[in-house]
């Protein structure tokens, strides 16, 4: 099972596993990448390849040298790569489906033909060709709009003359009409005043760097208002007249462009919606869709979430907590996210059963008290806030959430057409949300579940037993890790500890099952039986009710002595070695004649059992691959770190439980879960309990 001269502990990867997966798998061994396996869902995708043969000989085409290189870079430093950019199958061998779009990956393994590489691609057809149809037609939308552009061009427009000194000699084309502004002779302040605020200063900038050194084209989009007090935005172009070299006097139009940038603007913010698809969890969804509307249609956002539908809720009004806000560049920075929870007020309220926005306008500074926690309203006075726009997220027929959108720094407030805006985007964003929220609530089921399997060791006589769990640090999902302490009706005690292929709530669920079919195997006293035995007869029942896809397990039974001591038997399948930690001397790793195959792979195998001796103040840890799986380096070393914590642990004459919390807390920054779960002999008499002999 291992090439000659190997015994380095490491499982060895079985390939033929792979032979009815649907993804592509190919496998090479050795410097030269020799190609030394592929699936059938490879042979389709990328066609007949040579077997025996280095990579350079079997991927002989021009478009396979950048996969030849990663094979090169993943064997030489150990660690996995993923090539994300969607890679195409034509111009390769003939016989292999193309045109085809695919991602891959490669990871260094240990087979039967030694270290290696092992290469998994997706074909990404379906999703690259969707994106290709979705770029086509924002091009298409793009042409429509540049035409409608050109025929708004051509219709009526304000002209303006004026000299350089900001003295307007002539003006046509219903400027009055469109301002309510009285027709003024010269650019002055009271001329400005009908600017948006906050476009003011970019719009005399503008205009100063068209007229300094040799005048060029002046183009600026800015806000103006409207006689009916609304802002819209308007776009002026001039070019000078030159006379002897000497500017004389700017001739320019200006237009209004609201609609083309508001369809310009939905697009954009649409187009921002979909980050809230990619996003992790609910806390992230709700970030990404304050983001979303951040700066273009209001200075900051706050969403504020509801307790879930079905929670009891008293008979006051509801609370809400703060779960996510942002603010636009120039205003203070959004307060930390705690002590955020608050009972809303009346007007959150109304908006709450209403089902409807509101809009709230105040002196600068002067936010209502109660409309959103106190910490946030001390904000907007900070900010200068003017408006608050509150808007129910609804989903399912249930509001869950609410946005708070500001006017800051002394803003006008949104005019119908902004507000319009707000609420098409939220609205846009209830399908990611919720099914952020759904993935949430899963998430929390099969945790719960999990949890409530990982249930505290029983006392056992004449030993110390422990274990813990640490979820993994960097990572929202679901772990597979599971172990279990079973003590018998004759004094043995049954150990197993283990890891289930997925990480989400039917993980979970098939984790469940597993354990409880295997505590019932290992309790039944009507007949003798091995662990071998057990994991044997629980291979064939997980396989016969289709259960899960892969697991691997260490269970072990153990036997007090007289005298004192235990007698140990233990199977393996395929996961990592039990490892010893011997009063006098170094630690070892039990591997026997190496591990079987992982359950649910081949049931019909046979199981192998191994049998040892554990001394009073011996310990047996078990574990899983989170505690020894560091990414870039391959598992030997992280079983190496391993046994050396442990023994400097050991060598501390810590209690069992600060042994395995001591090895969990070696393993806080790694991106897998991690279990472990001890047993030591201990002199007849003698109890452990609470760190202390008694």
């Amino acid at each position: 099972m291992r090439p000659p001269g190997r015994d380095d502990g490491v499982p060895e990867l079985e390939p033929e596993v792979f032979d009815r997966a649907i993804v592509p798998v190919a496998l090479t061994a050795g410097p030269e990448h020799r190609l030394m396996y592929y699936n059938d869902a490879f042979l389709t995708l990328f066609g007949p390849r040579p077997l025996g043969v280095p990579a350079a000989q079997a991927f002989a085409e021009p478009a396979a040298a950048p996969f030849l290189d990663v094979l090169k870079e993943v064997y030489e430093d150990k660690t996995a790569r993923q090539v994300t950019t969607p890679r195409v199958t034509e111009g390769l061998t003939p016989g292999a489906a193309g045109p085809r779009h695919f991602i891959y990956s490669c990871s260094p393994v240990v087979s039967r033909h030694g270290t290696g590489v092992l290469a998994v691609a997706v074909d990404t057809t379906v999703q690259v060709e969707a994106v290709e149809r979705a770029e086509d037609l924002a091009e298409e939308r793009h042409q429509a709009l540049q035409r409608y552009e050109a025929l708004m061009s051509a219709v009526s427009q304000i002209v303006w003359l004026m000299r350089p000194n900001g003295e307007i000699t002539e003006l046509v084309g219903g400027f009055e009409t469109f301002t309510g502004m009285p027709w003024r002779p010269v650019v002055d302040a009271v001329w400005l005043s009908a600017v948006h605020p906050h476009d003011r200063a970019g719009l005399i900038q503008t205009w100063r760097d068209a007229a300094s050194g040799t005048p060029s084209l002046f183009v600026c989009t800015f806000r103006l208002r409207t006689a009916s007090g609304v802002y819209r935005r308007v776009q002026s172009r001039a070019v000078p007249v030159l006379r002897g070299g000497v500017t004389v006097e700017w001739i320019g139009t200006t237009s209004d462009v609201e609609d083309q940038w508001r369809n310009r603007l939905r697009e954009r913010l649409l187009a921002r919606v979909a980050t809230v698809t990619a996003a992790d969890d609910v806390n992230q969804a709700f970030a990404a869709t304050a983001a979303a509307v951040v700066p273009e249609l209001t200075d900051a956002c706050a969403v504020f979430l509801l307790p879930s539908p079905g929670m009891p809720s008293g008979s006051g009004p509801p609370t809400a907590t703060r779960i996510a806000s942002t603010a636009r560049a120039g205003l203070p920075a959004p307060p930390p996210m705690h002590l955020q929870t608050y009972q809303v007020g009346p007007i959150a309220e109304q908006v709450i059963e209403s089902r409807r926005p509101r809009l709230l306008t105040f002196p600068s500074g002067e936010p209502p008290a109660g409309v959103v926690p106190d910490v946030s309203t001390a904000w907007l006075r900070e900010a200068r806030a003017t408006s608050l726009t509150l808007v129910p997220i609804v989903i399912d027929s249930a509001v869950v959430a609410f946005a708070v959108a500001a006017g800051c720094a002394d803003s006008p407030p949104p005019g119908p057409a902004d507000l319009a805006l707000l609420g098409e985007i939220l609205h846009e964003v209830r399908e990611p949300l919720r099914q952020a929220m759904e993935l949430q609530r899963t998430r929390h089921t099969a945790l719960t579940l999990q949890r409530a399997l990982l249930t505290p060791t029983p006392r056992v006589p004449g030993a110390e037993l422990a274990a813990h769990y640490q979820p993994a640090s960097r990572t929202a999902e679901i772990g597979g890790d599971w172990y279990d302490a079973l003590l018998l009706a004759d004094g043995s005690v049954a150990l197993t500890i283990g890891d289930i292929a997925g990480h989400d709530l039917e993980a979970a669920t098939s984790m469940s099952q597993l354990r409880s079919m295997l505590r019932v195997i290992a309790y039944d006293t009507t007949r003798p039986h091995t662990p071998a035995d057990n994991l044997a007869q629980l291979d064939s029942v997980a396989d016969g009710l289709d259960i899960a896809p892969l697991v691997t397990a260490v269970h072990v039974n153990l036997v007090p002595r007289r005298g004192g001591g235990w007698h140990a038997t233990w199977s393996n399948a395929g996961h990592p070695p039990p490892l010893l930690l011997p009063v006098g001397g170094p630690p070892r790793f039990l591997e026997g004649d190496g591990p079987d195959l992982p359950l649910c792979v081949a049931p019909w195998m046979p199981r192998t059992a191994t049998r040892f001796d554990l001394g009073v103040g011996d310990t047996l840890l078990l574990y899983t691959d989170g505690l020894i799986e560091v990414p870039g380096t391959d598992l030997t070393e992280g079983m190496e770190h391993l046994a050396e914590h442990a023994e400097e642990a050991a060598a501390e004459g810590m209690t069992l439980a600060s042994l395995c919390a001591r090895l969990l807390a070696a393993a806080s920054d790694r991106r897998d879960d991690a279990a472990v779960i001890g047993f030591r002999p201990i002199a007849q008499g003698r109890v452990h309990s609470s760190g202390q002999w008694v």
